[in-house]
């Protein structure tokens, strides 16, 4: 019997995770180790319920004794804070499915990694604020990681075991989020409501947002740089507001590969749960003649400024990526409060990518958590003074 934890259980990952665990066989095919959630409690309780967990934490202490409660009689150990699960992560797993959102799944994830384990990675801003510390920490312990995001799953599956010197591109697809048809004037009174709507996933809150300013894509292109060693100039990305082709790999010989399935997250989790084997998921089959044709154009960075950030950050490479993480991070929670405009949220982060830039270590990459975490809230704060410098204007 496999042996499986889930850091992020209650989120939209997660719950995609809990429903492919239960659909094929629960508790009777699978030792479920921990689960991890946030404020969600009673939801978090019944998945480690359902599941028979040997602990569940919450990453809120002030919610210790809610969960201890919801949880007694069931024999599932609780614990609660961000150390709790750094050390539900250190419990041995087969496998493990990182799935917390923002720089607080990283100390998590490398617990994993450290100890050896097999680490299917959701959290995109592991590798973005991290990545050579990441993939280090992979090859040094003997560790794997799999990608579960559908984009680098999709270019996982695509390329196989083809040397990576025969690849002239990779494409990674985006929708175009909820605001890819907007006039651009638009932009700047979008609602925190209207870009909590996404046409064809079902996500969380913060990614659907990120979607559709494209700071989500802006991310996977960095984290399809760390994870894949390819080189910047050879990621491309294709507007495909249909999210059937996931993503597409060009060979020097002018053949491209590309994966296409339907927008269900439940694919790519499900091919890591299961890899190197393949197995039936409950996932609708593509019916192409149904669909009749599939759309493409190219993204315009004028309506989405976090593609040409993205292109920078590789560029100038060291603390980059973790500085345009938390800024990212900090201008989404100002844009949810109603600090700063739809549109505002770019220019926080270019402004801290450039306040931070003058620092002696920028151009070096973190090499170990703590300065990772540093960079991470010294981002926050610049993107936090140009909001609190731009409010209201």
């Amino acid at each position: 019997m496999r042996s499986v934890s889930i850091f992020g259980a209650t989120g939209s990952i997660g719950e995609s995770a809990f429903d492919l665990l239960m659909q094929s066989g629960g508790p009777e095919t699978w030792r479920v180790v921990a689960l991890s959630g946030g404020r969600n409690i009673a939801r978090l309780a019944e998945m480690a319920r359902g599941l028979r967990a040997e602990i569940a934490v919450t990453a809120y202490p002030e919610l210790a004794e809610d969960l201890e409660a919801a949880l007694a009689g069931s024999g599932i150990s609780s614990a609660a804070g961000p150390q709790a699960i750094v050390e539900a992560a250190e419990m041995d797993a087969d496998w493990t499915l990182s799935a917390i959102v923002g720089a607080a799944g990283l100390p998590p994830g490398l617990r994993v990694l450290e100890r050896g384990g097999t680490l299917a990675l959701a959290n995109k801003e592991s590798l973005v604020a991290a990545g050579r510390l990441v993939m280090g920490t992979a090859s040094r312990n003997n560790a794997r990681i799999l990608p579960v995001d559908s984009e680098h799953s999709a270019i996982f599956q695509s390329i196989g075991s083809d040397n990576l010197e025969n690849i002239e591109s990779v494409t990674i697809t985006a929708s175009g989020g909820a605001f890819r048809d907007w006039p651009l004037e638009k932009l700047a009174e979008a609602t925190v409501e209207q870009a909590s709507t996404h046409p064809n996933w079902a996500m969380g809150q913060r990614i659907t947002i990120d979607s559709a300013s494209m700071f989500n894509k802006s991310l996977e292109i960095i984290e399809t740089q760390e994870f894949f060693r390819i080189s910047p100039e050879k990621i491309r990305v294709l507007i495909h507001p249909e999210s059937i082709i996931h993503a597409m790999v060009t060979h020097c010989d002018g053949g491209s590969i590309a994966h296409l399935g339907a927008p269900d997250m439940r694919h790519a989790i499900g091919y890591a749960l299961h890899w190197p084997e393949r197995v039936e998921l409950p996932v609708p089959k593509l019916d192409l003649a149904a669909l009749g044709s599939l759309t493409f154009r190219a993204p315009d960075e004028t309506r989405w400024p976090a593609l040409r950030l993205a292109r920078e950050v590789m560029q100038v490479g060291g603390a980059a990526g973790a500085v345009l993480n938390g800024a990212k991070e900090q201008a989404l929670d100002d844009f949810l409060a109603g600090r700063i405009r739809f549109t505002d949220m770019s220019a926080a982060v270019e402004f801290a990518l450039d306040d931070l830039t003058s620092d002696r270590s920028f151009s070096t990459s973190p090499a170990d958590l703590a300065t990772v975490l540093d960079w991470d809230q010294r981002a926050r704060q610049s993107a936090a003074a140009w909001a609190a410098g731009n409010r209201g204007r």
